[in-house]
C-alpha cells in the first residue's frame, strides 16, 4: 500500500471519527442536525465558510486555468473571498437574527407560497450541480493520483461514500467539526506543495524565465480579461448572499455577531489558496509543458516526496469533502423543510423529521452521483449555474433594505425571469451579448423587479416590513 493511500485512509478515518462524535451533538432534534443547534461561534462559522468555498474549482480548477493564463486564475478564490466579505458585512447577521432556515422560507414569509416553491426548485438545481462537480473532481483526483487503486468511476463512488456518510451521520455539526481538520490539512498541504513545487523549478524567477513568452503569466489580469474577472466577483458575491449553503452556515451561528465575524474571518482564509494553487499550475507548466491542463496539479503533486504528495493529495480531496458536505446538507434541508414539512407533513414529529432529513440527503446524494456519471461538461457550467442565484439575491436585498419597493409577486416573477433568462442563454446564442451570463441575469432580474413594482399595487405586508431587521 502506497504512503499516499495510507494518508488518505487515515484522513477518512479521522473524518468518520469526528462525525460519530458530532452525531451525539446532533441527536436532539432537527435544529441540532441541520443548524448545529444554532450554537456555532465565529471560528466554526469561519472554517465552514472557507470549507464551502475551497472546493474542486478553487484548487484543481484554478491550477488547471493557471496552466494556460497564469497567476490571474487565482482571482477565482479572491472573488469567493469578496463574496464572504459582503455576506459578513451586509447579510449574515440579518439571516441569523431573522431566525429563518432557508431562502424559500424567507420568500414565503414576506411574499407568497408560489415564491417559496419556485425558489426551492431553483436552489435545489444549483446545489445538485455544484455537488455533482465535487463528485467529478473527487473521481478525477483519486484516479489520476492513485490509478493503481481507483478508476475514475471508482474515485467518484469512493468520494460519494465519504461525502454522503459524513453528512448523514452528524449534519452541520459533523460538517463543521470536520472542516477544522480539513482546513488545517488544506493549508498545510497547499502551502507545502506550493513551496516545494516552486523550489523544485528553481524559484519564481526561474519559472518566469522558463514560461512561454506569448503570455504575461504574472500580470494581474493577464489574458483572462477584466470582464471575466469582474464576472467572477459578480457571481460569487451574488451566490454567497442567497445560496442555501452560505445561508445555512449563517443561520447556524450562535448570534448575529458570530455570523458576521465568522464570515469576515472566512474571507481571509479563502483569499490566498487560489494564488497558491495558481503557482503550482504554473510550476507544472514549466516541468511538464506537454501535458493536458487538467493534469497540471496531479502531475506536479506526484513529483513531490511521497509523504508530502500524500498530504497535498489529502488536502485537495479535503477541499472536495468540505464543500460537498455543506452542499448535500443544504439540498436536503431545502427538500425536507420547504417541500416535505411545508406541503406533505406539516405536523411531523421532530424525531421523524430528522429521519426524513437523512433520507433526503441520501436520496439527493445518490441522484447527484448519477448526474455526475452521466454529465458532460458540468465543470464548464458551474459559474453559469451559480448565476441563477441573482434572482434570490435581488429579492433578498430589496426585502432587507428597500421593502417599500417590494410587491407580493416580486419574488415569484423575478425568480422566474432569472430562470428563463439563463435558459435562453444556454439555447439561444443571439442573447449572448454580455461577457458573462451574470451580467444579463442582473439586468433581467433588476428590470423585472422594478417592472413588478410599477405594475403590481399589492405591497408586501406592513407587518413583514416592520419586523426585526427590516
Amino acid at each position: 500500500m502506497s504512503i499516499q493511500l495510507v494518508i488518505i485512509v487515515a484522513y477518512v478515518a479521522v473524518l468518520f471519527g469526528i462525525s460519530f462524535y458530532a452525531k451525539r451533538l446532533a441527536a436532539n432534534g432537527s435544529t441540532n442536525f441541520l443548524f448545529a443547534g444554532r450554537k456555532m461561534g465565529s471560528g466554526l462559522v469561519a472554517v465552514n465558510v472557507a470549507g464551502l468555498a475551497i472546493g474542486a474549482a478553487s484548487t484543481i480548477g484554478v491550477a488547471e486555468h493557471a496552466f494556460s493564463v497564469g497567476i490571474a486564475a487565482g482571482w477565482y478564490n479572491a472573488a469567493w473571498s469578496a463574496g464572504a466579505l459582503v455576506m459578513g458585512l451586509f447579510a449574515a447577521a440579518k439571516y441569523r437574527e431573522m431566525d429563518c432556515t432557508t431562502v424559500p422560507e424567507l420568500f414565503e414569509r414576506y411574499y407568497d407560497k408560489n415564491s417559496r416553491v419556485i425558489a426551492v426548485f431553483g436552489l435545489v438545481i444549483i446545489q445538485m450541480v455544484i455537488t455533482a462537480m465535487q463528485y467529478l473532481a473527487g473521481g478525477a483526483l483519486l484516479s489520476s493520483l492513485l490509478p493503481e487503486y481507483f478508476s475514475f468511476q471508482g474515485g467518484m463512488i469512493a468520494s460519494a461514500v465519504v461525502f454522503i456518510g459524513i453528512t448523514l451521520i452528524g449534519g452541520l455539526w459533523s460538517s463543521g467539526l470536520s472542516n477544522i481538520v480539513s482546513m488545517i490539512l488544506i493549508y498545510i498541504g497547499v502551502l507545502a506543495g506550493t513551496f516545494m513545487s516552486v523550489s523544485n523549478q528553481g524559484g519564481i524567477a526561474a519559472i518566469a524565465a522558463k514560461l512561454p513568452a506569448n503570455t504575461d503569466w504574472f500580470a494581474p489580469v493577464g489574458s483572462l480579461g477584466l470582464a471575466m474577472i469582474v464576472g467572477w466577483f459578480a457571481v460569487m458575491i451574488t451566490q454567497t448572499i442567497s445560496a442555501q449553503g452560505p445561508v445555512q452556515i449563517a443561520c447556524g451561528a450562535k448570534d448575529g455577531k458570530a455570523a458576521r465575524n465568522g464570515y469576515l474571518w472566512g474571507a481571509l482564509m479563502i483569499f490566498p489558496i487560489g494564488f497558491l494553487c495558481a503557482l503550482m499550475g504554473m510550476a507544472a507548466k514549466v516541468a511538464y509543458p506537454g501535458i493536458k491542463a487538467t493534469m497540471a496539479l496531479p502531475k506536479i503533486i506526484m513529483s513531490l516526496d511521497p509523504v508530502l504528495s500524500g498530504v497535498t493529495l489529502a488536502a485537495l480531496w479535503a477541499a472536495d469533502v468540505s464543500t460537498a458536505c455543506t452542499l448535500l446538507l443544504g439540498a436536503g434541508t431545502l427538500f425536507s423543510q420547504d417541500i416535505y414539512k411545508r406541503f406533505i407533513a406539516p405536523g411531523i414529529s421532530e424525531s421523524r423529521y430528522v429521519v426524513v432529513n437523512r433520507l433526503a440527503i441520501l436520496a439527493i446524494g445518490l441522484i447527484t452521483l448519477w448526474f455526475a456519471f452521466n454529465a458532460v461538461g458540468i465543470l464548464r457550467t458551474l459559474l453559469i449555474g451559480l448565476s441563477l442565484t441573482t434572482a434570490f439575491t435581488v429579492v433578498f436585498l430589496f426585502t432587507m433594505f428597500a421593502p417599500g419597493l417590494c410587491r407580493k409577486s416580486s419574488a415569484f416573477y423575478t425568480t422566474l425571469a432569472g430562470m428563463l433568462a439563463l435558459a435562453a442563454w444556454q439555447v439561444v446564442p443571439a442573447v449572448q451579448i454580455f461577457a458573462h451570463p451574470i451580467y444579463m441575469e442582473w439586468f433581467v432580474c433588476l428590470g423585472t423587479f422594478f417592472l413588478v413594482a410599477i405594475l403590481d399595487n399589492e405591497k408586501i405586508p406592513a407587518a413583514a416590513m416592520a419586523s426585526k431587521g427590516i
